[in-house]
């Protein structure tokens, strides 16, 4: 004999005691006394009384309300609560199991709600005010090491539940649908103590999960029980959530996935002496991935699986290599490049994602002015000369360079270019990849471009005197040619060409246009705040003094819609240098930069800082952002040291 509110173990209380007759029947019958057969509403079973007997005299009796320590069924709470008629009950039932039987994973209540009408987080909150139970917000919790090791990772992520919390020898588990028996088995079996269960989304239980247990936690579990890793390499498919290969395949394609979901560009495996770190890199941020303790065991394991992938050999560890994957999320095609470097603790490995077959952003998107936007509309059409696009790695040069190529493209231009690597396919356009191996280079390239008719050349970047001659050679010969160069600004790139050899002349007659660009993150609309700032303190970084009064400055407070950076996605500040006749005689007459750039100013050129002012008064971006990209270090410190300028 056994109490009925513990037909299933004497684990759950807090409410809940499961008892099971059918398919949605449990128990609200709370336990306080700890007897030998439990106390139910103050009756104690003895003798021959057969708890299911007791079970249907509960479910019989129509006073029992919810919270009231009564059985009842799932259907009778949805409809004492006001979630949903018996009818509606039924219905919904009935085609949850239909989708489920197709291979739909969505949570049953998830889709209860979204039948109502409802958000998840609005359903479960009024069930949960009707049992009588809290409604978690896992975003507000801190949960120790102690209270996590409660769970074990294979239940938590199996069935989407977090250890909260524990007091007076009970633990909080907060979980999106209580009504799962196998759920209430697994946790009965790992807590083997009192449970109490708090409600809240499962999407918030996930993210609270990957933060506490780290990404991929239940594969390396498995991969722990395992006496050997197949590494076998299936047929390329499609990467989904809920992957189900085998442990070490299931776990890098998991990285691949939240790296995806979160907007990363870059993946990167670093081994250190007693650790592996995973960091993604969002908006040009890098970010630490939560990982459980154990992953620097397979770290050989999940580098061979991503050499694998990429079709590098995987028994050479002592030299660097380069490869590719092509993987499909959501439908979408991802081109993943990969590097592997050796170093003291191990292979580093570097994974760039970029999305194929895909027109991107419009001139309109990429951050220009209006007066900007129709000064490069006019460029870009010109029949010949040389247009560069400036910057460091990772500035945007080339997607500024693919939205030039996408607006002028026609059936009527030839255009042809030359890349390392092509990161972008554009249909109707020849793209051709450089091979230094076999001896393709950026020069070589271009030199056997020109015999090809083309109207239209973009080089992916000028890097030596050749490519520079070749290219300005093109220019004075009809063609428009676009490319990047590395300067730190737009007056510097003439300088520079002149240091790798070009003639003053040469120069001054071929470039049309320079352009110097940054990405600065822009601020969340979700969590977008007013954030006062001192006016000495705006004096002192150049703010211009005019416009301090009427700009209103915002910041991000952070929110789950950006992952509480306060920040959610980057534009473009520029630096745009025509050349003009004022200009080509300073630079033929190699004027310092400094020079060249005060006489772009008296023709109204913006700097880069200026740019990034008037997108801070608009309310794009911060202050913070604009110097990090546009001045020293010691004015960076000076605004994240906190008290030297914004006021709290």
């Amino acid at each position: 004999m056994t109490c009925p509110s513990i037909v299933n173990g004497p684990s759950i209380v807090n409410g809940i005691g499961w008892g099971t007759l059918g398919e949605n029947f449990f128990g609200v019958a709370e336990c306080r006394v700890p007897c030998k057969w439990r106390v139910c509403e103050g009756r104690v079973l003895q003798g021959t009384d057969d708890p299911r007997n007791f079970l249907r005299r509960r479910l019989l009796d129509p006073a029992r309300r919810i919270g009231s320590m009564a059985f009842a069924s799932l259907q009778s709470i949805l409809e004492r609560a006001g979630l949903a008629s018996r009818d509606q009950f039924v219905s919904w039932s009935d085609n949850w199991r239909k989708l489920a039987a197709a291979g739909d994973v969505e949570p049953q209540l998830a889709f209860f709600a979204k039948e109502g009408g409802m958000s998840e987080e609005q359903f479960l909150q009024r069930l949960a005010t009707a049992l009588g139970w809290p409604f978690l917000e896992t975003s507000q919790l801190t949960v120790s090491n102690e209270v996590r090791k409660r769970v074990s990772t294979k239940t938590a992520f199996q069935f989407a539940v977090l250890p909260a919390g524990i007091e007076n020898g009970v633990l909080q588990l907060a979980c999106h649908n209580p009504f799962d028996p196998a759920m209430q088995a697994a946790v009965q079996f790992d807590c083997q103590s009192p449970v109490k269960f708090g409600l809240a989304t499962r999407g918030e239980i996930e993210k609270a999960l990957k933060k506490y247990y780290g990404v991929g936690a239940e594969t390396l579990d498995e991969m722990g029980a395992e006496e050997t890793i197949d590494l076998e390499l299936t047929d390329d498919r499609e990467i989904t959530e809920d992957d189900q290969d085998a442990s070490v395949i299931k776990f890098v394609n998991q990285v691949i996935w939240e790296a995806f979901k979160d907007r990363a560009t870059d993946i990167h495996f670093e081994p250190s002496e007693d650790d592996l770190r995973i960091r993604y890199r969002i908006d040009g941020i890098l970010h630490q991935t939560p990982l459980p303790p154990q992953i620097k065991r397979y770290q050989a394991a999940l580098v061979s699986r991503i050499k694998v992938m990429s079709g590098m050999n995987i028994a050479e560890k002592r030299l660097p290599q380069d490869g590719r994957i092509n993987v499909r999320i959501k439908g979408e095609e991802i081109d993943i490049r990969v590097s592997t470097v050796p170093t003291v603790w191990g292979e580093s490995v570097s994974l760039r994602l970029l999305t194929r077959g895909k027109i991107f952003f419009g001139l309109e998107k990429l951050g220009f002015w209006p007066d900007e936007d129709a000064a490069i509309r006019e460029l870009i059409v010109k029949p010949h000369g040389i247009f560069l696009v400036t910057g460091p790695t990772g500035s945007g040069k080339s997607t500024t360079l693919y939205a030039f190529l996408s607006t002028i493209n026609s059936v009527t231009k030839r255009i042809m270019t030359i890349e390392e690597p092509v990161e972008y396919e554009l249909k109707g356009i020849n793209q051709i990849p450089v091979r230094p191996d076999i001896g393709l280079t950026f020069a070589v390239g271009l030199r056997h471009i020109l015999r090809q008719d083309p109207n239209i050349i973009m080089v992916g970047e000028i890097r030596d005197l050749e490519t520079a001659e070749i290219a300005i050679r093109a220019s004075l010969t009809g063609h428009l040619v676009f490319s990047t160069l590395h300067t730190n600004d737009a007056p510097s790139a003439f300088t520079r060409l002149i240091d790798m050899g070009i003639e003053p002349f040469l120069v001054a007659s071929s470039l049309e246009a320079v352009m110097a660009q940054r990405l600065v993150r822009t601020i969340c609309k979700s969590c977008s705040r007013p954030h006062p700032v001192e006016r000495d303190y705006l004096l002192k970084i150049g703010f211009p003094e005019s416009e301090i009064a009427s700009t209103v400055f915002r910041k991000g407070v952070g929110c789950e819609e950006c992952r509480q950076l306060g920040y959610q996605g980057r534009t473009g500040i520029h630096e745009l240098l025509l050349v003009t006749e004022a200009i080509r005689p300073l630079v033929m007459n190699r004027a310092a930069a400094s020079t060249i750039a005060q006489a772009a100013r008296d023709q109204h050129m913006r700097t880069l800082r200026e740019d990034g002012w008037r997108k801070v008064q608009i309310g794009q971006t911060t202050l913070e952002e604009v110097l990090r990209v546009t001045q020293n270090e010691e004015h960076v410190r000076s605004l994240i040291g906190g008290d030297k300028g914004v006021v709290a």
